[in-house]
């Protein structure tokens, strides 16, 4: 059976990105592609090479990265993200779904545990809990359901649908449907742990 849900009102994130339009997928969610070799422009070409990367600029803006560091609510997010050197996850052509916590969900943690996350060391465990955070493919409220649900790290969120809204491991849904030009923002109210971290034991 499928559940749907209303969406609550969108905040500034969503003003910014309620006019984006999605791309066609080319690859994976969290797929980054392999650099090739060009062979240097010849000299006709150079000026129209040089126009390039302005255009890549603003395509890049609106990705999901793009997205939520525009808003400031998602600092610390994109913050982990980088410090994990997992932003091609969420800046890929996708299309991927993320789960995303504030800096408020943040700031909730344990006192300390994010700072222990964002240590060079604890690389990997952050990376373990960012990805916990993705969904692969575009999942709109619209076609959320109670269930498992698999994530790009290899582990399963616990979601549940039903009249009063859609909660994600515990977690409330508070905005739902922010669209990237690589994917779905639906934001939450707390950092999502995987059952294979353990916080204390950092």
């Amino acid at each position: 059976m499928r559940f749907t849900f209303t969406s609550l009102p969108l905040n500034k994130l969503a003003s910014v990105a309620a006019a984006l339009v999605i791309l066609p997928v080319a690859v994976g969610c969290g797929t980054q592609v392999d650099d090739t070799v060009v062979e240097e422009p010849a000299l006709e070409t150079v000026e129209a090479d040089i126009e390039e990367p302005a255009e890549d600029a603003a395509a890049e803006g609106d990705t999901i990265v793009g997205v939520a560091s525009a808003n400031g609510s998602f600092n610390t997010l994109v913050g982990a993200f980088q410090a994990a050197d997992r932003v091609e996850t969420l800046s890929g052509e996708g299309p991927c779904t993320v789960c995303a916590p504030t800096d408020e969900a943040f700031e909730a943690l344990p006192e300390g545990v994010l700072d222990k996350l964002l240590l060079p060391e604890n690389q990997g465990v952050l990376a373990q809990i960012l990805t916990y955070h993705v969904v692969s493919g575009e999942v709109p409220a619209s076609a959320v359901e109670t269930g498992a649900v698999p994530t790009v790290g290899g582990t399963e969120l616990d979601v549940v649908a039903d009249d009063s809204g859609v909660t994600v491991d515990g977690a409330n849904v508070v905005t739902t449907d922010v669209v990237a030009s690589n994917g779905i923002i639906h934001v939450i109210d707390a950092v999502l742990i995987p059952e294979s971290v353990d916080p204390a034991a950092l």
